[in-house]
């Protein structure tokens, strides 16, 4: 048989990857069919030029996603498609908004460990600290932070154990209970959390399709009395808009006339190639701003950097923190000011970046436009349902035919006497690899087209 050769894309990330993918968009296209046989891995290695130990990688990948499997004595074959649709689709995850494993990933962990104990301090590695964060840590975090707040200062940075303490413990410092924080109209499930669990009030202001609007933030601060503002500026979870820069100035004088605080989650502002500036460089005596390494790099670095208004306001703050979490782990701490110094951490931004760009890319080209919000460096999209749809139907409608799972717009209803609209959240990272991605995103956009049956309710 002639040897099958995949086109692989100049610089698409590590070669196995590459060529895993290529069987997997070979398959779809139909190049490549159930029960054919692959080239042996010497023959591929040979056509393609690469070591013997890149096929055979590549190979197990496409076995793990399971593409092909292999046959003793035999060789590797490609699987017969499973006659269930809902099979493959219901081992993807659509509602985890994380980012995309780099393949490399779990070497790097396991290398930068064993480096930072041999290398470092075990006094200081393996035991508790005061504070949060080592000088050296937090001007790691303070470079890291550059291209969105130019400028930081270390003395203003702290770290801590993911966003999420940070998030409870800034608003700790806001707002008392029974007191108003300001949201976009639809917002982070987390910062909901945080608010009932310090009996705060939430309203959501409306916006448009470049985010929240500058005037319903002044009529609010005019007439409700809000004690903070909190928002995501750069890829909003779950709308996924980006603030421009003009309406970022527009936010951060309004908050100054007023002297309102905001409470800035930017946990997605490094993904893009070219970053906006955050709103702690435009006001930084009223912001906040946590950024977490959870989303840009991978949820096993539970570790976020938070900018605080001033070295007075950063010690408030990490009293709060360390009566709620004591400290971050110095391991983790310490891994991750090793990759900032030394570029690993940018190379796997980086990473997560490019695979999130074809995530979108793929998305786009299977789900109607006009119904999606789907930028090209996002984690998650956000799909508005066509009539007659609501969102209680479909999400059951695809739990129960397609075994997928989607977040609906309830979840992120700052207030839940004001109904959302009838949309869902699509976190496109988890899956495991881009075929998988694919067959959920065609049972999505398959059932947006089915008929809604009469005997379901529609909201």
């Amino acid at each position: 048989m002639s040897v099958w050769t995949p086109r692989l894309a100049p610089g698409a990330g590590p070669i196995y990857l590459a060529i895993a993918e290529a069987i997997a968009a070979a398959i779809v296209r139909g190049e490549l069919r159930p029960g054919e046989r692959l080239p042996t891995h010497r023959a591929l290695a040979e056509a393609l030029g690469v070591d013997l130990t890149t096929v055979t990688r590549a190979y197990a990948e496409a076995r793990r996603r399971g593409l092909v499997e292999a046959v003793v004595g035999r060789g590797t074959f490609i699987r017969a498609a499973s006659s269930t649709p809902a099979a493959t689709a219901g081992k993807v995850d659509l509602t985890m908004n994380l980012p995309p494993m780099p393949a490399e990933l779990p070497g790097l962990l396991q290398r930068g460990l064993a480096r930072l104990l041999a290398e470092g301090d075990p006094a200081e590695l393996l035991t508790y600290r005061r504070g949060a964060g080592a000088l050296a840590e937090r001007a790691a975090g303070a470079a890291w932070l550059s291209p969105v707040l130019p400028g930081l200062e270390p003395d203003r940075v702290l770290l801590s154990p993911g966003a999420q303490p940070a998030l409870l413990a800034v608003l700790g410092l806001l707002a008392a209970p029974g007191e108003l924080v300001l949201t976009e109209q639809l917002t982070y499930p987390g910062l909901r959390n945080a608010a009932a669990r310090l009996r705060l009030r939430l309203h959501g202001l409306p916006g448009d399709a470049a985010g929240l609007l500058p005037e319903a933030l002044e009529a609010a601060c005019r007439t409700l009395r809000p004690r903070a503002l909190y928002c995501i500026p750069t890829l909003q979870n779950p709308m996924a808009v980006t603030l421009p820069p003009e309406r970022r100035h527009a936010i951060a004088d309004i908050a100054r006339r007023h002297g309102l605080p905001i409470l800035e989650d930017d946990a997605y502002g490094l993904l893009p190639a070219r970053p906006l500036p955050a709103l702690a460089s435009l006001a930084p005596e009223l912001v906040w701003h946590v950024s977490t390494l959870a989303k840009l790099l991978s949820p096993a670095l539970r570790l976020a950097y938070v900018a605080a208004p001033d070295a007075a306001a950063a010690g408030r703050l990490a009293a709060a923190l360390r009566a709620n979490v004591l400290m971050p782990s110095p391991l983790l701490s310490g891994l991750a000011t090793g990759w900032m110094e030394d570029g690993t951490a940018a190379r796997l931004r980086d990473a997560v970046r490019a695979e999130a760009m074809a995530r979108q890319a793929l998305a786009r080209d299977i789900l109607p436009a006009a119904l999606i919000t789907a930028p090209p460096e996002g984690l998650h999209l956000w799909l508005r349902l066509p009539a007659p749809w609501g969102r209680r139907d479909f999400i059951a409608r695809l739990r129960e035919e397609r075994g997928l799972a989607v977040v609906p717009s309830d979840a992120f209803a700052p207030d839940p006497a004001v109904p959302p609209p009838d949309a869902v959240r699509l976190s496109l990272g988890a899956a495991p690899g881009r075929a998988a991605l694919r067959e959920a995103l065609q049972a999505v956009a398959a059932m947006l087209g089915a008929a809604v049956p009469a005997e379901l309710d529609v909201v």
